[in-house]
């Protein structure tokens, strides 16, 4: 059985099969959000669950004077809710100090949270202006705070060149960091903690989906777990399945399929009862197969792709246009009906479906490609 290890080559493309990949990104829907930011400017008070300044941060002489300071949908600036996250995420074992990334650290709420119940972390911050207030919180821990300007949501931009910070190279912070890959089934080398900038959530979930997959960028070190605030529009659709066909997607498939996903804690946003998801996203070591590789993930996805295209057609007839090979017989195969639409399955069925049609020897080409499709599933 083929088992991904640490050192593996650059993503294979895959043009002699399914054509080469592309990166996609869905559109995060400027309509859907600008409620949500107005609502958010509005200074909410930190008595109630909410992302809002801590009354102590605000008093506090050692404040970082930044218009950043006043971006609540980048930054955890409620103190009793980052004291929650880091009981939550830290458990009762104090015996080894978990490592975290913590990615907008900011006004160093949450990093302040996470030391007092004996965290390592490594603050990454874009904004300047905060690093030697981030810094300052480090002295006399005896390293277990190290401050790095850096943007976790940039990381590994696309393209050539020099990358200058807040962006930057997952192997350059590795390395500073002392940091080395681990096979994907041994345990997890660190985890990642912070709050999806709400503008980006979709964009950032597709980023971090082909690095998944591809293990690329903080994947080639191991199972990186994910510990993130997530706003409820966009985990109800991560989390949706054939019981809510509505918001049932292409990432929804996805990630459900790569990782074990749980909900570590609600809140409220008041007034405007919104919710916000403390989610964990742990990458099943069970992903890879001697199917599903980071070598064939892109066909994995170009066929999750093309069924969602046309969601309420039936998964056969997608079939016929995804492969030569007998379409009923495929069904068959994996105990399910000619009469299935897409939005019937469940994201294992589409994994099944893929592997048993990789798997297959009864014909030298097993998928068919249109060079449309990129373009056309891409939004």
């Amino acid at each position: 059985m083929w088992i991904p290890v640490a050192g593996l080559p650059p993503r294979l493309t895959l043009s002699s099969l399914v054509g080469a990949g592309r990166f996609c990104i869905l559109g995060a829907g400027a309509a859907t959000r600008k409620p949500l930011q107005a609502r958010n400017r509005r200074g909410l008070s930190d008595s109630a669950s909410q992302l809002c300044p801590d009354p102590d941060f605000r008093k506090s002489p050692s404040r970082v004077k930044s218009k950043s300071t006043l971006d609540f949908n980048r930054y955890i600036t409620s103190r009793r809710l980052a004291e929650t996250m880091a009981r939550i995420v830290c458990g009762k074992n104090k015996t080894t100090p978990h490592l975290f990334l913590e990615c907008n650290a900011g006004p160093g709420i949450l990093t302040q949270a996470l030391l007092k119940v004996g965290a390592k972390v490594v603050a990454l911050e874009s904004d300047k202006t905060f690093i030697p207030h981030l810094e300052s919180l480090g002295k006399n821990l005896g390293g277990k705070l190290q401050v790095i300007h850096c943007d976790f949501f940039k990381m590994d931009p696309k393209g050539t060149g020099t990358v200058r910070p807040p962006a930057m190279a997952s192997q350059d912070l590795f390395q500073t960091l002392g940091i080395e890959a681990v096979p994907w089934k041994e345990g997890i080398p660190l985890k990642v903690i912070g709050i999806f900038p709400i503008r980006s959530e979709r964009k950032i979930l597709w980023k971090l989906i082909h690095n998944l997959y591809s293990c690329t960028s903080i994947y080639k070190y191991g199972r990186i777990e994910l510990n993130v605030l997530i706003y409820e529009k966009e985990f109800q659709k991560l989390m949706a399945d054939p019981r809510n066909p509505d918001l049932y997607q292409v990432l929804s498939v996805l990630w459900q399929v790569a990782c074990n996903i749980k909900v570590l804690h609600k809140e409220l946003l008041e007034p405007s009862q919104e919710k916000l998801y403390f989610i964990q996203i742990t990458p099943d070591r069970n992903l890879f197969t001697e199917n599903l590789t980071p070598m064939s993930y892109q066909v994995f996805f170009h066929m999750v792709k093309q069924c969602f295209g046309k969601r309420k057609c039936r998964i056969i007839d997608h079939l016929r246009s995804l492969t030569p090979l007998d379409a009923e017989d495929i069904l068959r195969r994996i105990g399910k009906k000619k009469e299935d639409k897409v939005t019937n399955w469940h994201p294992q069925d589409f994994k099944r479906l893929f592997e048993t049609i990789h798997s297959s020897k009864d014909y030298a080409y097993k998928w068919l490609y249109d060079d449309g499709l990129e373009g056309r599933y891409n939004d």
